[in-house]
């Protein structure tokens, strides 16, 4: 199941794409950690693959007996192409996210990838934040 992470909501700055990398990072670096205590101990493990874009979305409450704020739009459907077209163990980024968070990661451009129902978009590997 797809795990949606919001940067930039309700307000945006200039920070959010970086911090949402970041966040990433950490859910990889935990999982990595998680899976080796694992095992060490002769229990079964599994990975996440974690996909990042960037741009609009559209955002709400919806439901008439049980609210839920969610968020949806063009923007959310292509992160979920970046989560799946990812490998897990590694934090998968649009071109879009690439150029807002280039000075602040180490990146490896995967080529264009064929995302479904959005033809080819170009895909980044991050490998680390940049000291």
């Amino acid at each position: 199941m797809p795990i949606c992470v919001r940067g930039g909501i309700p307000v945006a700055n200039n920070r959010n794409p970086g911090d949402c990398v970041r966040a990433a990072l950490a859910m990889q670096a935990w999982m990595q950690h998680w899976a080796r205590e694992k095992m060490v101990r002769g229990e079964p493990t599994w990975e996440i693959r974690l996909g990042i874009h960037s741009g609009p979305v559209v955002a709400g409450v919806i439901g008439k007996n049980k609210f839920a704020y969610d968020i949806w739009g063009d923007t959310v459907n292509l992160a979920a192409r970046m989560e799946s077209s990812g490998e897990p163990g590694k934090v998968n980024i649009s071109g879009t996210t690439y150029e807002l968070v280039k000075d602040h990661f180490r990146c490896t451009y995967r080529g264009k990838i064929e995302a479904k129902n959005k033809g080819e978009v170009a895909m980044y590997f991050v490998e680390e934040a940049k000291n």
